[in-house]
């Protein structure tokens, strides 16, 4: 018997990127989602170029399918979005959740949410809002990483036009202080 789970897995990430695609459309942002897999009636296949191509008309770009690009199942979508948006040169990788942002786990005040945080600084603490291997790959490639509650109107309009919502990871971060920490 084949193991098809993996192909479910990616075909529900592709129905929450068309999801996300009418949320979008219904606000007057042009979208195209793109996946690794043939499905022409809603999506076009993952290219690099198309997708700098939409990006300079001014359109988001929602990648579907776990592995969207590479077409293996066996990489996180966090993972996925960090190589695509290396890819296309992305300037920032955007991670809706459910939760408010990033959460200090080690303060007195378990309610503490980080606005800003270097990406090593969060690896170092253990953090579990991103696998490992997305948040490295984004620190290699200086790519900074908005973790922001997916379920809060208006967040993902706040994302994608770059206010401030909730947690933002970057490769270094400058305290209050004027201290560099990070890379």
């Amino acid at each position: 018997m084949n193991n098809t789970c993996p192909d479910f897995s990616m075909m529900a990430s592709v129905m929450n990127s068309l999801l996300l695609q009418s949320a979008l459309e219904k606000t007057g942002v042009q979208t195209r989602v793109q996946t690794a897999f043939a499905m022409q009636e809603v999506s076009e296949p993952y290219s690099r170029q198309r997708a700098i191509r939409h990006l300079e008309k001014g359109r988001v770009v929602i990648f579907g399918g776990i592995g969207a690009g590479t077409g293996n199942p066996l990489f996180s979508t966090d993972t996925a979005a960090a190589v695509q948006a290396s890819e296309i040169h992305a300037e920032a990788v955007l991670k809706g959740t459910n939760v408010d942002g990033v959460y200090d786990c080690h303060s007195p005040d378990s309610n503490f949410i980080f606005e800003h945080i270097s990406i090593r600084d969060l690896v170092s603490r253990g953090a579990t809002s991103m696998d490992m291997m997305a948040l490295t790959f984004c620190e290699e490639n200086n790519i900074p990483v908005v973790v922001f509650n997916l379920l809060e109107p208006g967040n993902i309009s706040k994302a994608l036009c770059g206010e401030q919502v909730d947690t933002i990871c970057n490769c270094s971060y400058v305290d209050p202080s004027g201290t560099v920490t990070g890379i």
